[in-house]
C-alpha cells in the first residue's frame, strides 16, 4: 500500500497527560485505535498506517488550547454510522468531552452533514463525522 500524501501523525500538546488521557484514550479507543507507545512525558494511538500522539512538554507556552487562535481549530474522524456516533455522544461526558452546539445537534455543519462536535477540558474539539449510508442524500 502506497503511504503517499497520507497523514503520518499528529501530536497534540496537552497541559496535563493524566487529563487528557481520561478524555483521548476513551475516544481513540472507541474509534479502533490501540495504543502505540508510551513514555513519562506521552502516550500515542494508532490506526493503520496513522498514529496520535498526546504529549505533556515542558516547552508548553499555555495551559490551554485555544481553537479560535492561528493553528489547529479541531480533529475530525469517521465515526461510523449514525447509531454508533449517537452511542458515543451519549458517553462521551462521562469521559471529559462536552457536546457543543447542542441546540443544533446532529445538523450543526448543516441538514446533510450528520456529526457530532465535542469539546474537552483543555480546549480541543474534535468532530465525530457519521457514515452516509447508500440511501441517505450527501
Amino acid at each position: 500500500m502506497d503511504t503517499t500524501g497520507m497523514l503520518h501523525h499528529v501530536e497534540i500538546w496537552v497541559p496535563d497527560l493524566r487529563r487528557a488521557r481520561t478524555s483521548w484514550q476513551w475516544l481513540l479507543e472507541s474509534l479502533g485505535y490501540v495504543a502505540f507507545q508510551s513514555w513519562a512525558d506521552g502516550r500515542s494511538w494508532r490506526l493503520g498506517a496513522t498514529y496520535i500522539v498526546l504529549e505533556q512538554s515542558p516547552a508548553l507556552t499555555a495551559g490551554h488550547h485555544d481553537r479560535s487562535r492561528p493553528g489547529l481549530n479541531h480533529l475530525a474522524f469517521h465515526a461510523g454510522p449514525r447509531p454508533r456516533l449517537d452511542a458515543l455522544v451519549e458517553r462521551a461526558p462521562s469521559h471529559g468531552w462536552t457536546l457543543m452546539y447542542a441546540d443544533r445537534h446532529p445538523y450543526a455543519g448543516g441538514r446533510q452533514h450528520y456529526a457530532a462536535y465535542l469539546e474537552n477540558e483543555d480546549g480541543f474539539e474534535v468532530e465525530l463525522v457519521a457514515t452516509t449510508e447508500p440511501s441517505e442524500p450527501r
